[in-house]
């Protein structure tokens, strides 16, 4: 199952017990009602935030929340659309099951919600619209749909290696839309390993450097795939925390 979340009441408690008092985990656990899992993942967080025993002073809820669970703080901020309308790109990346698809509908469901188009797309798939569209005459106008869009939410972004092909027609649309139009990129390969998908490393260089630039990233690592601990909802929801 997947773990529940502390109230940040709870946490302030779980971490004078750890540090303060010297508890074990199981001891926590069974003060706080919470389990041991819970218990570590939050002190874990609290050392990877530098804290330490006794909190400052001027530390309050909203301020230690943002400190533990940064990433789903971005979430919440970037489900306000603002990143849409200043023509930026956010990048989703984590394992498979951790919920990529689920929060990039989320955060696209979240933009419709606010009046702006968007537009899902299976990068796979996607490049197989073009290939068809190039053989039926129909290229030009499938690039214009994509320019046009608010925002264009790419799944599956660099899963497979690209043909020479493939690299062109995603430079063609990532050209047009830069500092132009948002894109949301949702991938399970750490991008280390995206430049060796193309093969050109010219044309490598010149997609990746319209993508990391003005682009917010989401690293979601998942100890348990989403599929099996969350039941599966519509298409997307209004803001969707990555798995703790």
């Amino acid at each position: 199952m997947a773990q529940k979340r502390l109230s940040m009441r709870k946490v302030r408690e779980v971490l004078r017990l750890r540090w303060e008092c010297q508890l074990t985990y199981r001891a926590i656990a069974r003060s706080c009602g919470a389990g041991q899992s819970t218990v570590h993942d939050c002190v874990r967080r609290a050392q990877r935030a530098g804290l330490s025993w006794p909190l400052p002073e001027d530390l309050d809820e909203a301020a230690l929340y943002q400190l533990l669970y940064p990433d789903e703080h971005r979430a919440l901020e970037l489900a306000q659309g603002e990143w849409v309308r200043r023509h930026l790109n956010v990048l989703v990346v984590g394992p498979t099951g951790a919920g990529k698809t689920y929060l990039a509908c989320a955060l696209g469901q979240a933009v419709c919600r606010q009046g702006l188009a968007v537009r899902y797309e299976r990068t796979s798939r996607l490049l197989t619209a073009f290939a068809h569209a190039r053989a039926g005459g129909s290229y030009p106008k499938l690039l214009d749909e994509l320019a046009r869009v608010p925002l264009l939410v790419l799944d599956d972004w660099m899963r497979d290696p690209l043909t020479p092909a493939q690299s062109r027609d995603l430079l063609e649309v990532l050209d047009d839309r830069y500092s132009k139009k948002a894109t949301l990129f949702a991938s399970q390969l750490p991008v280390v390993e995206w430049h060796a998908r193309f093969p050109d490393p010219t044309a490598a260089d010149a997609t990746l450097d319209r993508l990391v630039h003005n682009t917010y990233r989401l690293d979601l690592r998942a100890k348990r795939s989403q599929r099996k601990t969350r039941s599966p909802l519509p298409p997307s929801e209004t803001v969707v925390m990555p798995n703790t």
